[in-house]
């Protein structure tokens, strides 16, 4: 008599948005996610550091071939930022380096450096972040006790809404709302607004409400999810992230097998291309007249 274990079916390829509790970290999450979807085939999309809450985008079989995409697109946070205080990681896990009395900070010397601080900005990383320097982490460098010199980069702060004001002491509390390009680290618009102001800062509470299309009214706990894994289909997802393609039955032999199609002008990103049955058949990249595939996903 066998005694083999039946094997679990193959959950469906599609996204989960998970509300990330503090103290985790996006790795804790997609570990946790394994488990709940019972595949191995699991990523996640725009990183959350352990004291941030709220939309984190996840992967399932095939569907982990759209987060790098997905990660490019805009966030928004809801952030409190704690004026006249730094620390090393211009967050609250780090340690304080510095004390400047606040008290004289106003509301309007807060708008005044918000204004300087949206649109389009060079913002130099935290010290303690995941980028690399000289092929090491630059928080792995900091933490050995480095001062890491890390490149100024482009980001997009396309709004930075004040949404109340807080004396704590000496120390100024800032509650804001954001929305802004990937890659920006909200922890440094802290630390910049801090400085700009001479008193310093960081950042106190971190929530991102938003991810591209993904809201925080569709995501769920953990807890939920141990209970009902609910997962968007990859069709579902990829038409609420993308401009949608439909093609024709000979178009979708062709990119069922890589192959290239006209442009049809909409636009530099990832386009979701879909077989007159609604089959979501591959994400293609349009330049120099082609749209070319960056994933399919049927054969």
């Amino acid at each position: 008599m066998s005694t083999a274990r039946p094997r679990r079916p193959v959950p469906p390829s599609g996204l989960i948005i998970v509300d990330k509790p503090a103290g985790w970290t996006s790795h804790d999450v997609v570990g946790k996610m394994r488990g709940i979807a019972g595949t191995r085939k699991v990523g996640h999309a725009g990183t959350l550091d352990p004291m941030a809450t709220g939309v984190l985008v996840v992967g399932v079989e095939k569907a982990t071939r759209l987060l790098g995409h997905l990660a490019l697109t805009e966030k928004v946070y809801e952030a409190t930022m704690r004026l006249g205080v730094s620390t090393n990681t211009d967050d609250a896990e780090g340690e304080v380096t510095a004390v400047t009395p606040a008290d004289h900070v106003g509301e309007q010397d807060v708008r005044r450096g918000i204004e300087a601080l949206t649109g389009e900005i060079m913002q130099v990383p935290p010290q303690v972040s995941a980028i690399k320097v000289n092929g090491e982490r630059a928080y792995k460098r900091a933490r050995a006790g480095e001062e890491v010199e890390l490149a100024a980069r482009p980001v997009t702060i396309y709004a930075f809404e004040v949404t109340g004001l807080r004396r704590e002491g000496q120390a100024v509390d800032v509650d804001a709302t954001i929305t802004c390009s990937s890659g920006t680290y909200i922890r440094a618009l802290a630390r910049d607004l801090g400085g700009s102001l001479g008193v310093g800062g960081h950042l106190t509470r971190l929530r991102r409400t938003r991810v591209g299309p993904y809201a925080l009214e569709s995501a769920r706990t953990l807890d939920d999810l141990a209970k009902e894994c609910v997962i968007l289909p990859m069709a579902e997802a990829v038409a609420a992230a993308f401009p949608r393609r439909d093609v024709t039955e000979e178009e979708a032999r062709l990119v069922a097998h890589g192959g290239r199609l006209a442009s049809a002008g909409l636009g530099p990103g990832p386009v979701g291309v879909f077989a007159p049955d609604g089959t979501l058949l591959a994400l293609v990249e349009e330049r120099g007249g082609a749209a070319r595939p960056l994933a399919v996903f049927v054969s």
